[in-house]
């Protein structure tokens, strides 16, 4: 089979990483509308933690046996015996994978449904067992848990579509689930202001919409697969492969839920509101890493795993141009995070229940984040390549490194922060400045959010993890394949528009301090400003992705014009 040229392979990137990106933007969009309603019913109080708590231990279940790790290990396998013509045992492989994950997603359901309790308890140790919130956590996680087990086998029909190169179905089947929360919890908030109530009929509408997210997914997937019959066993050919590579993916994917768990236990120990502070900064700064990061590794996958290796040269230059779609899409995300992430955090989530005190401390949590952002992206897609050659053992090996990296330094300065409040009027050192736990008080059922910046100290940690991870995988694939560049072969071009964006940053910062507008507008306005400042001194600077870009915008226009 003939390898694509140099612009084919560009123009494949491009038309699938744009087919990913369209179908996470709408996933996403729909994302920040069931957070944005939660933000309102919910804000950081009592009910928006038990959700948080309650969300992240399921999501273990997802994380480790879906899409990541799916990818990693599934699509290679399966997309070798299509390229190959091995349609028939294609489908057997799928059928054994899906097997065998409804059998483990069976038993990991039943045990998270009966040990809800116990599970929470070991999770949330600063929060007083019998408390109303530990209570609440228990029940969350029950209603929970069943729905998650749907959306590991939704990420099975996504492994399959994507290796057929479907990618939008697989990408857009989330804003079904998302709109099956938006609606019961809409429906239910505007109905009662009773916390429990609201978290609870969020939890529902999540069990619902992965049904409607799995069932979306598997006509497409049944049509496409040739012997496709449910099955446990290991004598199919791939499978033992298959299970091989899972394993080495499952153990990094699993030092990184365990940081995202020992989050969860740290932010337990700091002041009230901590851990919804971070979930609605995580929120944004992973809308970035999915539309962008996840996209282009994605689409890159299948290719990638069907490349002939020995050829370098091509590969290197496939990875930088990679690199450099996702540094053009992520570097303005950063600006905006770090410059004026108040004012993103305020256009999404300030309204209701939501303060204006609350869009500073989680912007200010955001603007941390954001310093790992192009690193978080960037790995995604050496990841990726890395796996195209078989390789999943080394990019688990780099998980777990980067997770210890992360918990030591977030850890060690998140409590300090937890000192340290962040309002509408200012930043101020409020406790003493110490290594400590949050007093008692403090963490108590019934406290409300203190504003505190304890959660900025896990995204410092996070950040410089994400960099520490870049980093080693850089040098792997250096070693593979050669050489690549962060940003890709327009680096120094798009560090022009980065800096030309901040500017424009700045300016918008300056100028809604002066006029009093909406919080939504100030920040739209915001984002306007540092985005058309960007890709227009990126055209001009011959980035050739704001060229595509700018492109496609004036065609539209003229075709609206005719």
């Amino acid at each position: 089979m003939s390898e694509p040229s140099g612009d084919a392979s560009g123009n494949d990137l491009r038309r699938s990483s744009a087919l990913v990106g369209a179908g996470i933007l709408l996933s996403r969009v729909a994302g920040l509308v069931r957070e944005s309603a939660t933000a309102a019913f919910l804000g950081t109080g009592i009910g928006a933690e038990a959700l948080r708590a309650a969300l992240r231990i399921p999501n273990l279940m997802q994380n480790l046996l879906g899409e990541g790790v799916l990818s990693a290990s599934f699509i290679p396998a399966y997309s070798k015996l299509l390229a190959e013509g091995r349609r028939e045992d294609a489908g057997r492989l799928a059928g054994a994978i899906a097997g065998l994950l409804l059998l483990v997603t069976s038993v990991l359901v039943v045990v998270g449904v009966v040990f809800a309790g116990p599970i929470t308890r070991v999770i949330t140790p600063g929060w007083p067992e019998g408390s109303a919130r530990f209570e609440l956590t228990v029940t969350l996680v029950r209603i929970l848990t069943p729905g998650v087990g749907l959306l590991v086998l939704s990420a099975w029909c996504l492994g399959v579509l994507n290796s057929h190169r479907r990618f939008f179905l697989s990408y857009v089947a989330p804003v079904a689930w998302n709109a099956a929360i938006i609606v019961l919890l809409v429906s239910v908030g505007l109905s009662t202001s009773e916390q429990f109530t609201v978290a609870q009929a969020f939890a529902w509408g999540a069990v619902l919409g992965s049904a409607l997210q799995f069932g979306v997914q598997l006509p497409g997937v049944l049509r496409l697969t040739r012997g496709l019959r449910l099955s446990t066993s290991l004598a199919v050919p791939g499978v033992r492969a298959v299970v091989s590579r899972f394993g080495q993916v499952v153990a990094g994917r699993g030092g990184v839920q365990l940081a995202a768990y020992v989050d969860v236990v740290v932010a337990s120990l700091l002041a009230g509101g901590a851990l919804a502070a971070l979930g609605y900064a995580q929120v944004l700064y992973l809308l970035p890493i999915s539309l962008f990061g996840m996209a282009i590794a994605a689409a890159e996958l299948p290719t990638l795993s069907t490349l002939d290796h020995e050829d370098r040269r091509r590969v290197v230059e496939r990875i930088d141009t990679g690199l450099g779609r996702v540094a053009f899409f992520v570097v303005p995300s950063t600006v905006a995070f770090v410059l004026v992430g108040d004012l993103v955090v305020a256009t999404v989530y300030q309204r209701g229940n939501f303060s204006e005190d609350a869009s500073v401390q989680v912007g200010a949590i955001l603007a941390v984040y954001g310093l790992g952002l192009l690193a978080s992206t960037s790995s995604r897609l050496l990841q990726s390549s890395l796996y195209g050659v078989g390789d999943t053992r080394t990019p688990a090996i780099y998980a777990v490194l980067r997770v210890v990296v992360s918990l030591l330094v977030g850890i060690a300065v998140m409590f300090p922060l937890d000192a340290v409040q962040a309002t509408s009027q200012g930043i101020s050192v409020v406790g003493d400045v110490a290594w400590q736990v949050a007093p008692e008080a403090l963490r108590a059922a019934d406290a409300p959010n203190a504003l505190r910046l304890g959660g900025a100290g896990l995204a410092f940690g996070a950040a410089v993890g994400a960099w520490f991870e870049w980093l080693l995988l850089r040098t792997r694939v250096r070693i593979v394949f050669g050489p690549t560049r962060l940003g890709g072969p327009h680096a120094r071009r798009i560090v022009l528009a980065a800096l030309a964006a901040a500017v424009a940053a700045l300016a918008a910062r300056a100028l809604v301090e002066t006029i009093d507008l909406h919080a939504t507008i100030e920040g739209l306005l915001a984002l306007g400003l540092v985005g058309s400042v960007y890709v227009l001194v990126a055209r001009a600077v011959g980035v050739p992705e704001a060229r595509e870009l700018t492109g496609r915008l004036e065609r539209l226009v003229d075709r609206r014009a005719k």
